[in-house]
């Protein structure tokens, strides 16, 4: 059965439950169960083959039927963990992805400390993800097969899952987050949301916070219930009490960029969000001249256009012009003189930039306006500056009086060069006659 028919049956569900306003009143929710098959190869490496297959979460009691018999059955009985009542906002037909995957315990072969857990329990993670970036839950499920699988259930030795199946789980453990991406200005404070929910009390708990920068790995905060043992800050020893881990950061720099992760570790279980903190700065666009300028027939002037304080560097500025009157439906012409600078780094790990053209005045462009468009990953739209150029003929009145003027002042200067030698030689005369 499709994926679609599935989301029709949920919304079928959804509907017959009157008043719903929440997920926690769902009964069921199309999944995808991603399988794994292991094969050697004929150097003995393991080669692994994921399998998409139709399933879906039905949330009851055990026993309980199969709500959709036509597809792989998780049935989440009664537990005090409920993934549910954690996701707000979300449509289920539009807005919620499940995915459901085997989990090993890599070997760590500890009883589940909860109520009816078993050592040969198996487990699976069902990941809740809202299409719109609104947040991640990942939930731990255990299941306890009627036959227990021999050794330990890994890759290596998975237990097969017919196609109409029905597995009986109960939710044990999850880990969420309500910023999965993070966009933040420098010298801006931030919070990384990670929340977590354990079905027993006093847990074996180990929550730890890492900054993954390049091929770097810094830990930031460690905590450990059993040893009691704290390293780092950030998180408030409060709130890991009520399940909230979340982390608190100094004002950002450039460093401060990278892949956050938190994790949660309750044995045998490792749950863990990775948190993308992007720092983004838009810049401050300005150009050297104000809005209306006017300019002589013939009169060249430089136009810069100024981007300054951006972070990232994928900056984009280009310059346009308009002709007067809007230029008849056409769009703006791109001007292809334009130059620019080199990108300037500033202390504070920002970037300037600026794009520059030299105009040359004419009669027929009066009226037009340039613009200075300017794009960046910060802005949902880019920056635009501009100007009216105004251009006025030459005053034929103004060029006769500075042509005569600037003659009388160099027919002037020819005589006083001239006067001048012969002025000085008369008074060295007049000095060298006897009285």
């Amino acid at each position: 059965m499709s994926l679609n028919v599935n989301i029709v049956i949920c919304l079928f569900l959804c509907a017959e439950v009157p008043g719903i306003q929440s997920l926690e009143q769902v009964p069921w929710l199309p999944c995808m169960l991603v399988d794994e098959r292991v094969k050697f190869n004929d150097e003995g490496h393991a080669e692994t083959q994921y399998q998409h297959r139709n399933a879906g979460l039905q949330f009851g009691h055990p026993g309980d039927s199969a709500l959709n018999p036509n597809a792989i059955t998780f049935l989440v009985t009664g537990s005090k963990v409920d993934m549910r009542k954690y996701i707000e906002g979300a449509v289920v037909e539009h807005q919620l992805q499940c995915e459901i995957r085997r989990y090993s315990t890599e070997g760590i072969q500890v009883r589940w400390p909860g109520l009816g857990a078993q050592d040969h329990d198996i487990w699976f993670t069902c990941t809740l993800r809202h299409t719109d970036g609104l947040f991640v839950i990942t939930s731990f499920l255990r299941h306890t097969p009627a036959t227990p699988t021999p050794g330990q259930a890994d890759y290596r030795n998975w237990a097969a899952i017919a196609d109409r199946e029905m597995l009986t789980t109960s939710t044990v453990m999850l880990v969420f987050t309500r910023t999965p991406s993070v966009w933040v200005g420098l010298m801006k404070q931030s919070s990384l949301h990670c929340q977590f929910d354990v079905d027993h009390k006093a847990a074996d708990l180990t929550v730890e916070w890492r900054l993954q920068r390049r091929s770097e790995r810094t830990t930031l905060f460690s905590h450990s219930s059993r040893s009691g043992q704290r390293e780092g800050g950030g998180v408030e020893l409060k709130g890991i009490g009520r399940g909230d881990a979340s982390l608190t950061l100094p004002l950002t720099k450039q460093s401060s960029e990278g892949t956050y992760v938190c994790l949660v570790s309750v044995p045998p279980l490792f749950g863990s969000h990775e948190i993308a903190l992007h720092i983004m700065e838009p810049p401050r666009v300005s150009l050297n001249v104000d809005s209306v300028i006017s300019l002589v027939d013939t009169e060249r002037q430089k136009m810069v256009c100024e981007a300054v304080g951006y972070y990232p560097l994928d900056v984009e500025m280009e310059w346009f012009r308009e002709p007067s009157g809007g230029g008849g439906g056409l769009l703006p012409e791109k001007l292809d003189t334009v130059l620019y600078s080199s990108h300037r780094h500033h202390q504070d790990g920002t970037y300037s930039l600026s794009a520059f053209f030299l105009l040359h005045a004419s009669l027929h462009d009066s009226g037009s306006k340039y613009f200075c468009r300017v794009s960046h990953s910060s802005l949902r739209m880019p920056i635009r500056k501009s100007f009216t150029l105004i251009v006025t003929e030459v005053d034929s009145w103004n060029f006769l009086w500075l042509f005569f003027g600037c003659g009388f002042i160099l027919v002037m200067v020819a005589t006083l060069c001239v006067m001048l030698p012969r002025l000085s030689s008369a008074r060295k005369a007049n000095k060298r006659k006897p009285y």
